[in-house]
């Protein structure tokens, strides 16, 4: 392994996700449900980006200026492309984290975000990157933070040690980091089946071992092969923060904010009498066997009245990202499956069919008749955000603007930032099916958009208007691949039977899905 890479996995490089939790505009909500005053991010910073493309997601979706990091030179680079496309205010480079932290021209900044990061690296570069928050993160500021757990991870932790013992010592060098993988997980499974008193002692692990083989290797690689591994007691993660000067705020997994969907009424009266409330999270993870954390972290907390509160969280927008008829009305907490109930979801998300913008005070206004109270809206919306129904919007101009400096349409000033990086990413669909997000001026950030939809939104950029047209559209690129559509788990081999599906698939799309796309002004 190539000494720049510092245990890193290298040979392979990251999967093209989207991250939600990174997007800024997340924070508000959040925030608000805990009583905390939030900042308005005007500057925001990733470390070890992969390959950017949450940074620049987020960066064309807003007015955001963004920096950031990634030690892999191909992932920055294919990071920098996407900023280059975009012309969005995104400055990405491939410098060691102690480089880019000593950089003269770094600002401060309102926003830090790592996801996944803290867990597979070395305490010396931890000690670098407390340091830095504590340079560079604002008074007022929000670090997000993501890393492995415990007591979640604490019966797993052995396999993957073991499985990275294999692939170190055992696999051979020559024949590729993804085979070293395979026959790691191999030799687990082998292991399981002699029935070892490891896993007769933890009974989950031989399922876990199976689910690990359908995974994608490139995520594996990054997720159970890198020298440095290190889940962590939320304790341990406060103890490492201290010099920075921040305070913990709150998760940024909206469903975590929820307690009827993650707690039984015994554990919950536990945890309340436990008055602090940083002992309260370490005895939490114990309670839900927390494996991964998603967490705010502020540099100054500060609390609103209730009056302050309502009043703010009312402010706030939100929007339906997806057709109405895909809202399953059941949310999955620690406790199990939880249906949400019909008599408050139905009226709001009524309100919400239209994928328009709406704030929550405009929601609860609406829903007063069905005698929903403002509590119960603020709750459901945070399930809703938390299930990935919906977002939180960047809050439209009002009219006549009073204060024009105060009242700019964010969603005009970064459309076509979103238009230019979205053409380039569904320009790739032509060949993969690697990057399954697009960016939403509505929003702020990332959509999920799969690959057929993403190229019949380039048939209609490109001109043609019928079903028909995108059908033969898309086609014409799987055929000239060598590609077909699946039936039954088997390709269809017959060039009329594929575009029968395409057809089929685009006129459900131009139902279905293309209204949600042009309200939230993808397409």
């Amino acid at each position: 392994m190539s000494d720049w890479s510092a245990g890193y996995v290298s040979e392979i490089d990251y999967t093209f996700g989207y991250y939600n939790e990174l997007n800024p505009l997340r924070i508000k909500i959040a925030f608000l449900n805990n009583g905390l005053v939030f900042p308005e991010i005007g500057t925001a910073c990733e470390l070890g980006f992969g390959q950017g493309l949450s940074t620049n997601i987020n960066a064309a979706a807003t007015v955001t200026e963004w920096w950031g990091t990634d030690f892999n030179p191909t992932q920055a680079s294919c990071a920098q492309e996407f900023a280059r496309i975009s012309g969005a205010k995104a400055r990405l480079f491939d410098e060691s984290f102690e480089d880019f932290f000593n950089r003269a021209d770094l600002p401060e900044f309102d926003y830090i975000g790592l996801h996944g990061i803290w867990s597979w690296i070395s305490d010396a570069n931890r000690h670098s990157i407390v340091e830095f928050i504590n340079r560079k993160l604002k008074v007022g500021g929000v670090l997000y933070i993501s890393y492995n757990t415990l007591p979640g991870w604490a019966a797993f932790a052995p396999m993957r040690h073991l499985l990275s013992e294999h692939a170190e010592v055992i696999g051979a060098k020559g024949s590729g980091f993804i085979s070293r993988i395979d026959d790691a997980l191999l030799f687990a499974d082998k292991l399981m089946s002699v029935n070892p008193a490891y896993a007769r002692a933890n009974p989950l692990i031989g399922e876990r071992v199976k689910k690990l083989s359908e995974q994608n290797r490139h995520y594996l690689a990054h997720e159970y092969f890198n020298r440095d591994w290190h889940p962590m007691h939320f304790a341990t993660l406060g103890d490492w923060l201290k010099d920075a000067k921040i305070n913990y705020a709150c998760s940024a997994n909206y469903l975590e904010h929820v307690d009827p969907i993650n707690l039984n009424d015994e554990q919950a009266e536990f945890l309340n009498e436990i008055q602090d409330p940083m002992f309260r999270e370490s005895v939490r993870d114990f309670v839900i066997n927390q494996q991964f954390r998603k967490d705010y972290w502020i540099k100054g907390p500060r609390k609103l009245s209730d009056l302050e509160r309502n009043e703010l969280i009312g402010e706030q927008c939100v929007v339906l990202v997806c057709p109405q008829e895909d809202v399953v009305l059941k949310v999955n907490g620690a406790i199990g499956e939880a249906t949400m109930h019909a008599a408050v979801y139905e009226p709001i998300l009524k309100v919400l069919e239209d994928n328009q913008i709406r704030s929550i005070a405009e929601i609860a206004e609406a829903v007063k008749q069905n005698e929903i109270p403002f509590a119960q809206v603020v709750q459901a919306v945070m399930i809703l955000i938390g299930a990935n129904f919906l977002n939180p919007a960047q809050k439209p101009a009002q009219k006549p603007a009073q204060k024009p400096a105060q009242n700019r349409d964010q969603v005009s000033d970064v459309k076509a930032q979103c238009d230019r990086i979205n053409h380039a990413i569904m320009r790739k669909a032509r060949t993969s099916a690697d990057m399954s997000y697009l960016a939403s001026p509505v929003t702020g950030g990332g959509i999920i958009v799969g690959r057929f939809h993403q190229l019949f939104m380039l048939a209609i950029q490109s001109g043609l208007n019928t079903c028909e047209e995108w059908a033969d559209f898309v086609w014409q690129i799987l055929d000239a691949q060598g590609q077909r559509l699946l039936e039954a788990g088997k390709p269809m081999e017959s060039p009329e039977d594929n575009i029968r599906q395409l057809v089929h698939l685009a006129n459900e799309f131009k139902t279905k899905n293309l209204p949600v796309f042009r309200a939230l002004q993808i397409v």
